[in-house]
Parts: C-alpha cells; sequence; structure tokens
C-alpha cells in the first residue's frame, strides 16, 4: 500500500459517513488528480479482492465513502439493534455533559460549543435513551431541541438534575475552554459511566 494509499484510507475513516470528494483529497494529501485517481482505485480493488477486509471503498455522490460489506450485514444488524452494550466514545461523552449542564439545546449549539460536528453522538445517545427531543426551537427551520432522560438519571445515579455539580464561573467565553470545562466536570463527578 502506498503512502497516499494509507491516507486516505485515514481520511476516509476519520470522516465517516460524510467521506470525502475526490478534489478535498487532492487538497488534503496535497496530491494531483491523477495520483488521487489511481491510489482510490487501488484501494477500492484491494478492498473488493480481500476476502477478509469488512469494508469496500465505495463512490457514493461524488464523495468517497468506506462503507461495511454486505456479507457483514447481520452481524452489524446485531450490533444496531443492541446498543446499550457499547461504550460511549468520547464524543458522545462530551455531547452528553453539553446537553445534560445547557438543555434544552440544539445540534448547532452543541456544535458551536464543541467546535466539530455532533449529529453522530447526538444520535448514539438517543438510541441509547440517554437524551431525546424535548421540543422545537423558535425562529426559521425550528431546530429539534435535545434534553436528558430519566435513563440518564438512572445511567449516572441521580434522582433529578439538581445533583449535576454545579459548574464553575466561566473565566472568559473561550469555546475551547468551554468544553473542557465540561468534561471535566463531568468527568469529575461520576467517573467512568456505568454500563
Amino acid at each position: 500500500m502506498s503512502l497516499l494509499m494509507s491516507k486516505i484510507e485515514s481520511l476516509l475513516f476519520v470522516t465517516g459517513d460524510e467521506g470525502l470528494s475526490s478534489k478535498q483529497i487532492e487538497s488534503l494529501t496535497d496530491s494531483t488528480a491523477s495520483e488521487v485517481k489511481e491510489a482510490l482505485t487501488s484501494l477500492q480493488a484491494d478492498y473488493a479482492k480481500s476476502k477478509v477486509r469488512g469494508i469496500e471503498l465505495k463512490e457514493l455522490a461524488g464523495t468517497y465513502q468506506l462503507i461495511s460489506k454486505k456479507q457483514n450485514a447481520g452481524t452489524i444488524q446485531r450490533l444496531v439493534e443492541n446498543p446499550t452494550n457499547q461504550p460511549l466514545s468520547q464524543a458522545s461523552l462530551e455531547v452528553l455533559a453539553i446537553v445534560a449542564y445547557k438543555q434544552p439545546i440544539t445540534r448547532i449549539e452543541v456544535e458551536d460549543i464543541r467546535g466539530v460536528k455532533s449529529e453522530r453522538p447526538l444520535h448514539t445517545l438517543g438510541l441509547k435513551g440517554l437524551i431525546q427531543e424535548v421540543g422545537r426551537a423558535e425562529g426559521t427551520g425550528r431546530a429539534i431541541l435535545y434534553g436528558t432522560t430519566k435513563e440518564f438519571l438512572n445511567v449516572f445515579g441521580l434522582n433529578d438534575m439538581s445533583e449535576l455539580p454545579s459548574l464553575p464561573e466561566q473565566q472568559g467565553n473561550d469555546e475551547e475552554e468551554q468544553t473542557d470545562l465540561f468534561m471535566t466536570k463531568f468527568q469529575e463527578a461520576f467517573g467512568e459511566q456505568k454500563e
């Protein structure tokens, strides 16, 4: 595997469902269009001929994405049907802390605090029953407002939201600092997630 193929594979893994266009890959890897096309073609061929790889490379709607092979659908279905067995990722814990302290809150507001997309962690937390839709924001688009659930209280051993530790006063408005504050207080209060 060439270094370019390795870079592309890493980029596509990190972007997940978002995928990347060949132009984005060219820019991110400082490669020419022909180099990227050749690397993508080689990656697709490698995945297609391998009997032991569980993923393949597909071009969907102008973007390249790593997707699971169809023959593994049954195994993946079991995972999807039982999401409570999966531990929460760092991203999901960050989003959960933000929702817990700032609820009701929209996805855009969560993303403004975190500085990164948060659609997937919100979806995961919803599947686990830790957050839910609690209403709609006023204004254009009427964005979904998220809040925690009774299951959230059960998982973290709380009687009600007033038992969340209070946050110290902010020293400035730095968003990165705010995210760190949420995570530090959340992890201090609850240690490892109880599942």
